[in-house]
């Protein structure tokens, strides 16, 4: 009897007139500390695959304790990708997560590998998989509308964005996104809002949540956190620090980073920091559950399940009921 590969494969070349069909992107989704990264590696070995990293923090190099980046050993042979591609003074862009992204998968694809997604940073796994467009830069402006609020607060800022765009004005609280959302519109003419993600496969592609037990996984995360700086998360901080940490947008926001550094200027201790740490990680849990428990298209499997490879890799193929075959459609919801 044919795998889960080979009733992939069959169906596929049977909708596609007997030729192969274009494999869907594959996506692992769900909050920090389910597994994704172990699933991903499985899939990768089952269905002859490459990861694509898709966690926005693991783009910086030595940022491996705090962000639980796999280790080479958990890797398993399997090729990862965009994994270390940052210094830590260097700003995470999601437009060139994109960019780089979707030339792996096209390189992948051209290459008869699967290409599997990794990561909880919701807004990156849409990037890949979504038509997103994402609008230009100016230098020029954002530093004046930096100046403007270095000198005048957000206050006046946020007022001007609410005569312009109501939408964003409403919907963000930090001062750099709103600061970024006057840049757009200053450049392009048109709302920020007007650039916010449709959910619409830019190619074929499947996405896999892993259901968690939520009681189980706050003392998971509290584990983890508690082991990280067993394994020498202050030091790994400290040597950060000293690499330019602080002068980074992106990177000294990541979980765990901002609270030891906060032990390193005297302002806490590590077993402070270390709650505060479970605290943030669980509270960023709930966020990344609430992501992507708003998109219909995951098809979610319980994390625990003996069977997860195996019921995961039967999605994934293409032609299978439930997985695009064209971009924009959108596979049923899964019965639970």
């Amino acid at each position: 009897m044919a795998g889960p590969q080979g009733t992939a494969q069959a169906a596929g070349e049977a909708l596609q007139g007997g030729r192969p069909a274009v494999p869907p992107i594959i996506a692992v989704v769900g909050p920090t500390g389910s597994g994704k990264s172990d699933l991903a590696v499985s899939l990768a070995l089952e269905l002859g695959g490459e990861v694509i990293n898709a966690d926005s923090m693991q783009f910086y190099r030595g940022m491996d304790i705090g962000t639980a980046k796999i280790t080479e050993d958990e890797r398993r042979g399997v090729p990862h990708h965009l994994l270390d591609i940052l210094d830590v003074t260097e700003e995470a862009s999601v437009s060139d997560f994109q960019q780089q992204a979707r030339a792996l998968i096209a390189d992948l694809h051209s290459r008869g590998k699967r290409a599997i997604l990794a990561g909880g940073s919701g807004l990156y796994v849409r990037a890949a998989l979504d038509v997103l467009e994402f609008p230009g830069t100016d230098p020029a402006i954002r530093r004046r509308l930096e100046a403007e609020l270095e000198t005048a607060g957000a206050a006046p800022l946020r007022a001007r964005l609410e005569g312009v765009d109501p939408v964003s004005a409403g919907r963000l609280g930090d001062a750099r996104r709103i600061v970024r959302a006057l840049e757009v519109f200053e450049l392009t003419g048109r709302p920020f809002s007007s650039f916010m993600p449709t959910r619409e496969y830019a190619g074929p592609a499947v996405q896999i949540g892993l259901e968690v037990d939520r009681e189980q996984l706050r003392e998971r995360l509290a584990r983890r956190v508690h082991a990280m700086v067993e394994s020498g998360l202050l030091d790994e901080v400290r040597k950060l620090d000293a690499a330019g940490l602080r002068l980074g947008r992106t990177a000294p926001c990541a979980l765990g980073y901002a609270q030891f550094l906060r032990v390193l200027d005297g302002e806490s201790d590590v077993a402070q920091a270390t709650e505060e740490t479970i605290v943030a990680t669980r509270q960023f849990a709930r966020r990344q559950l609430t992501w992507f428990r708003a998109d219909p298209r995951i098809h979610w499997l319980d994390w625990q399940d003996p069977e997860l490879v195996t019921k995961a890799a039967a999605l994934c193929g293409p032609g299978v009921p439930g997985v695009p075959d064209r971009a924009g459609t959108q596979p049923a919801a899964p019965e639970r």
